[in-house]
């Protein structure tokens, strides 16, 4: 199968590089990964060790490939979905944080969008350079649930290349459990500047299994049926399976990077107002990680929320 990986950061040099393995993979990145890639390929440590080819490029518009798997920061989607709709495409599937993503990407791409989790760890350590900080799944499925033949065929790809991959019928509920996780443990562990682990007890446990809550108490107002204990347990076993992990949020504050918690917090903040649920300790999470953002990161206005 012919793959474009969209956004080739951490997630997205792993997951194209051990698609890479079995099928013809195109990473769109920026310098100086891309450059390193195509010049010496792509070097797969960790939990792995091997030396992808995948081929490489900074320019994402007008590519042909079987499939495309967008990796790229919710708050740069947009952008993705303009560049992608100039190519041609039997299926897009979004394995990003947060929620909109996939709706945001069906109004540009001419082909089915399908909805994917991923559970794998990475980090980009160098350009040219990703390393797999724990084996997980990727489970992916059509965005408003049921059966699909593009996901199927997706879903069969990733398993020849040796992904761990799961076809699912029940992707709204998948993401919004997902989003329970993310909201739990992304900005407690950024503001804390700690491990995932640190959420195995005490406050902050306390603190991300409440962001869990409400998250679930929203999803259950969207029409998706979320249970709160569904969402804590996600939360503990996550944190638990990462324990040694840094999230992705925390790479982002420690890099002085803008994060994404407008899509993951912001977002259930924002929809548990519009249904009338009380989301405080999402709301609080996201005010400061904005505060923060509005402090540290170029570019992000005082006037507005990131």
């Amino acid at each position: 199968m012919d793959i474009v990986v969209f956004g080739a950061g951490s997630l997205g040099s792993l997951v194209g590089g051990l698609l890479a393995r079995e099928h013809a993979v195109t990473l769109v990145a920026r310098d100086p990964h891309a450059t390193a890639v195509r010049g010496s390929g792509l070097r797969v440590g960790g939990e792995f060790d091997f030396r992808a080819r995948p081929d490489a490029t900074v320019d994402g518009t007008e590519l042909r490939a079987d499939c495309a798997v967008v990796t790229v920061k919710a708050f740069d989607t947009e952008d993705a979905a303009r560049r992608l709709a100039t190519g041609e495409f039997d299926a897009v599937l979004s394995l990003q944080n947060g929620m909109g993503n996939e709706e945001t990407l069906a109004e540009r791409v001419n082909c089915p969008v399908l909805a994917g989790t991923a559970t794998y760890g990475a980090v980009r350590t160098a350009p040219g350079e990703v390393e797999c900080t724990g084996v997980g799944e990727i489970v992916l499925g059509a965005r408003e649930g049921g059966r699909s033949d593009a996901a199927r065929r997706v879903g069969a790809a990733f398993a020849e290349a040796g992904i761990e991959a799961e076809v699912a019928e029940d992707m709204p509920r998948r993401l919004w459990e997902k989003l329970a996780v993310n909201a739990g443990i992304n900005p407690t562990t950024a503001l804390a500047r700690a491990e995932n682990g640190a959420l195995a007890a005490g406050d902050a446990r306390e603190i991300a299994a409440a962001a869990a809550r409400e998250t679930a108490a929203v999803a259950r107002a969207e029409g998706v049926e979320l249970a709160d204990e569904d969402a804590v347990a996600a939360v503990a076993a996550v944190a638990e399976a990462t324990a040694a992990n840094t999230s992705s949020m925390r790479q982002d504050v420690e890099a002085g990077r803008r994060t994404e918690i407008g899509a993951i917090n912001g977002y259930v903040a924002s929809r548990g107002c519009e249904r009338g649920v009380e989301t405080p300790v999402n709301r609080t999470l996201a005010g400061l990680v904005r505060a923060w953002e509005r402090e540290n990161v170029d570019g992000v206005s005082p006037l507005t929320s990131a």
